[in-house]
């Protein structure tokens, strides 16, 4: 059984920083391409970083040149650094798998960031 867990996450000043980890269980994040997504109040849940199997990373428009997306092979942790962080990134941060041999989708449970002085 597929379980994400996401924990890292909590208030912090404009201009802070935060690191985000989702571990994961039933599935190897190596072999396995996974993203971070976040959804702020009244808004639609948006993609913040992916990270491919082979290494390769993407981010959304509001992440680039701040976030970070990464993975702990040995630990089997995705984690997600952001820095420089401002008011509009508040929202619940996701992490999420996409099984594309059954077209399931898995979510973690979210962790609240907080952005606010």
């Amino acid at each position: 059984q597929v379980q994400l867990v996401e924990s890292g996450g909590g208030l912090v000043q404009p201009g802070g920083s935060l690191r985000l980890a989702c571990a994961a269980s039933g599935i190897i994040l190596s072999s396995n391409n996974m993203d971070w997504y976040r959804q702020a109040p009244g808004q639609e849940r948006e993609l913040v970083a992916s990270l491919t199997s082979g290494g390769r990373t993407n981010y959304g428009t509001s992440a680039k040149g701040r976030f970070t997306i990464s993975r702990d092979n040995a630990k089997n942790t995705l984690y997600l650094q952001m820095n420089s962080l401002k008011p509009d990134d508040t929202a619940v941060y996701y992490c999420r798998w996409l099984d594309w041999t059954t077209g399931n989708i898995y979510w973690g449970q979210g962790t609240q960031v907080t952005v606010s002085s």
